[in-house]
């Protein structure tokens, strides 16, 4: 490709040296309105025979006008369009959907792979945008009418709301924490015993009326995590107690260190509590080893609908 370019090129010029020879020489007769006419490519050539040292020049061209263009355009300066500037705005939008939970979209198309914090009714959850600046979260609801403040790590930010219509068919208990811990929740629902149907926990192979769902991005400084479980009370014609602990593994990330937990409790009085937490964890010998907190969340009462 480029050595066929430089043949057009210098055929043009060839072009453009042979019309300026023969105007030179013999002018261009006047328009009746006084404009000059243009010396097309078959012109040139008929003339060329004519002029003295370049007998055996022979110029083609698919055509006399096409010639004449790319002669002209060959010596125009190639000048590129300014590129556009890319649209940094942040953006997010939210939806309900089933399970009285949100569907968060986060737009940030000049923060690929940032962090990205989501705050909910003063919980907050932490993430990673995607190689194009996108996030997608669903996050169980703690307000029927929710608002979710976004923030990336420049402190950029943006709001999305929507309505969670369902959310009153639930009763929802939240923990959330940050560092290197794993805080998992457990409910044993209606007497049900550890292990069997009815203990319902983060395993996607626990069998319940309720589920617990883990959030948060491990590796990042300062990581909010969460684990949220929700138990369709409406739904639910029986009645009794869900008994509700918290386990942490201990490990040398965590060993011999306080903890600060806070959690977020939505019950039967649909009223939303939050408590803040120390929690002491074990020293070093203890690793591997789980603590095991009954009394940190109080059991939910279950009335019949």
């Amino acid at each position: 490709m480029f050595v066929i370019k430089n043949y057009v090129t210098t055929g043009g010029t060839v072009a453009c040296a042979l019309a300026i020879g023969y105007l030179m020489q013999n002018g261009s007769p006047a328009q009746p309105n006084g404009t000059q006419t243009v010396v097309n490519a078959t012109a040139m050539t008929d003339q060329a025979s004519i002029i003295a040292g370049l007998e055996d020049i022979v110029l083609t061209s698919s055509s006399p006008a096409t010639d004449a263009t790319q002669s002209r355009k060959s010596l125009q300066p190639n000048r590129s369009a300014p590129s556009e500037p890319m649209d940094c705005n942040l953006s997010a939008r939210a939806h309900a959907v089933p399970g009285a939970a949100a569907a968060l979209t986060v737009r940030a198309p000049c923060h690929a792979n940032h962090r990205v914090d989501v705050l909910h009714s003063g919980l907050t959850v932490t993430q990673m945008t995607d190689e194009n600046g996108r996030m997608e979260l669903t996050l169980p609801a703690l307000s029927e009418y929710a608002i979710f403040l976004i923030s990336v790590d420049d402190q950029n930010g943006t709001v999305a709301t929507t309505h969670v219509p369902d959310l009153n068919q639930y009763n929802r208990i939240a923990l959330q924490w940050s560092g290197e811990t794993d805080l998992q929740i457990h409910a044993l629902e209606f007497g049900a015993s550890y292990g069997g149907a009815g203990h319902v926990s983060s395993d996607p192979n626990a069998q319940g009326a309720g589920n617990v769902v883990t959030l948060g991005h491990s590796g990042l400084e300062s990581a909010r995590n969460v684990e949220v479980y929700s138990f369709p009370a409406a739904q639910i014609s029986q009645s009794g107690s869900i008994a509700l602990t918290v386990e942490a593994e201990v490990t040398d990330a965590n060993c011999d260190r306080d903890l600060s937990v806070q959690s977020f409790e939505l019950r039967s009085d649909r009223r939303l509590t939050s408590r803040e937490m120390t929690l002491n964890l074990p020293n070093c010998t203890q690793t591997g080893e789980f603590l095991v907190l009954n009394n940190l969340i109080e059991d939910l009462t279950i009335a019949a609908n």
